[in-house]
């Protein structure tokens, strides 16, 4: 079940999400809750793989934007990174980030 405590042990800072959505525990939760089946994280794994760097940065965009506002920080600081590579147009292997990306989605997942 998805606790303010289990999210705070995931690396979340709760407090600040919680402000950021008006202070209404509930709605927080329930928004977190959303995040793991968010198809931005498909749109970007399977941008990055077609090496559509353009279509990538706006997935990426998109997710740094609601991972931001939830403050979930294990997902968002690599989503930060690879937004940043992306907006460069960076020519790099992305591999580690997406694995990392898809390693904190499978814990928050788990914590529903």
């Amino acid at each position: 079940m998805l606790t303010i405590e289990s999210l705070n042990k995931f690396g979340a800072d709760t407090l600040d999400g919680i402000k950021r959505c008006a202070n209404n525990e509930s709605l927080y939760l329930r928004l977190v809750g959303m995040v793991p089946s968010n198809q931005g994280f498909n749109n970007l794994y399977s941008a990055i793989k077609n090496n559509d760097l353009d279509n990538a940065f706006l997935a990426a965009h998109g997710l740094k934007g609601i991972l931001s506002n939830l403050s979930l920080n294990p997902i968002l600081n690599p989503i930060v990174e690879i937004t940043e590579h992306l907006r460069n147009r960076d020519n790099i292997d992305y591999s580690n980030y997406i694995k990392i990306i898809e390693d904190e989605r499978k814990k928050l997942e788990e914590l529903l």
